[in-house]
């Protein structure tokens, strides 16, 4: 039997595995493994956070603007951060939710399935508006998706639900 590491001593060949699993690219999202691990209240949590440090940026860059000169790197800085927290969202929104919370349901289940439809536009409604934060410092769109996210809640969790307090 040849093998690729043929000749290099199995201590070799077990630390180049281990080299070469540990510099692998990760996923940085939560988790594609499946773990079974969910913390679906954390991440409202989290979107809350998200939606509120992009409001905040979104008012930096309006006030910075007033003297762009002046203010170039804090302006830079600021649009940075309003992208990269918008990127977050979108991950959340996207490879939390809809790969691996928000299940697809038989068509045949009309009512599960309505539910789920709702669902799905519900998100995509939060992508869009996420998307016109990039392009924007209009915070119509962070009250949009405070909306949205509170209606995608009640959806999620279904109307009554109380937060698990610990």
């Amino acid at each position: 039997m040849t093998t690729p590491f043929r000749g290099i001593a199995p201590a070799a060949t077990a630390l180049t595995i281990l080299l070469a699993a540990a510099l692998a690219p990760t996923a940085g999202a939560h988790c594609e493994i499946p773990c079974g691990i969910y913390g679906d209240e954390m991440r409202f949590d989290m979107i809350d956070e998200h939606l509120e440090t992009i409001a905040k940026s979104m008012r930096q860059v309006d006030e910075l603007s007033a003297d762009p000169a002046a203010n170039a790197n804090q302006l830079v800085r600021w649009v940075v951060n309003k992208e990269e927290h918008a990127e977050k969202l979108r991950e959340i929104l996207t490879v939390y939710f809809l790969d691996q919370r928000v299940k697809p349901v038989d068509p045949a289940d009309g009512q599960a399935h309505a539910a789920y439809l709702a669902k799905l536009e519900t998100l995509h409604r939060m992508m869009v508006r996420v998307m016109k934060c990039t392009q924007t410092t209009d915070l119509a769109h962070v009250e949009a998706l405070r909306d949205l996210k509170a209606r995608f809640y009640e959806q999620y969790f279904g109307k009554g639900h109380q937060r698990h307090e610990h």
